[in-house]
């Protein structure tokens, strides 16, 4: 036996379309939607303005040499190290000319007297002792302010801190080694006398 054929189901009707739009004659272009285009208002802000560059940025400056800060760390190892050692030798000297000159009773009376003459014997020591002084104080100062520019500046920012320490350690290094050589040299020169 065999199945008879069945007919084909019929499909559900469908919703009825919207009707299409009626096509152009022929000869004219198609139109555009009818919706406007949006316009600015006259005087509106329409949005930045092109050929602008980026906001401004200061040019980084070419980097400098660190010769200022090394500059004044040699100046400031001038005045703190060679200055005080040649000050200390010659305050030796002074401190042993005074005290080979006079006796230690002599010397105490004279120096509670406030005699100044008793530096008769090593005027001129005593002259290069204050020149010592006042060189190791100059090149002391001329360090410290250009340490102080070379940080400022960023040329030599390592050198110019080390010269600022040296420079301002370096009058107390001078006076407690210059005071300590002296006492020493009068001490043992009056003693042997």
């Amino acid at each position: 036996m065999t199945d008879p054929q069945q007919p084909r189901p019929v499909p559900p009707p469908s919703a009825p379309g919207y009707p299409a739009p009626p096509a152009a004659p022929p000869g004219y272009p198609a139109q555009a939607p009818a919706a406007p285009v949006y316009q600015a208002p006259p005087g509106a802000l329409s949005g930045p303005a092109g050929g602008y560059d980026a906001p401004f940025a200061p040019a980084s400056p070419p980097r400098r040499g660190s010769g200022l800060g090394r500059v004044a760390l040699l100046l400031a190892l001038l005045a703190s190290v060679v200055l005080t050692i040649v000050g200390s030798v010659l305050a030796w000297q002074v401190g042993h000319g005074i005290g080979s000159s006079t006796d230690l009773s002599s010397l105490e009376s004279r120096v509670a007297a406030q005699d100044l003459s008793l530096l008769t014997p090593v005027r001129d020591l005593v002259l290069w002792v204050e020149i010592t002084s006042w060189a190791a104080t100059a090149l002391g100062i001329w360090a410290l302010v250009q340490g102080i520019v070379a940080i400022a500046q960023r040329r030599g920012r390592a050198p110019g801190i080390a010269a600022v320490i040296i420079a301002v350690i370096g009058p107390f290094l001078y006076a407690v080694a210059g005071y300590v050589t002296f006492v020493v040299a009068l001490g043992l020169a009056a003693s042997q006398s």
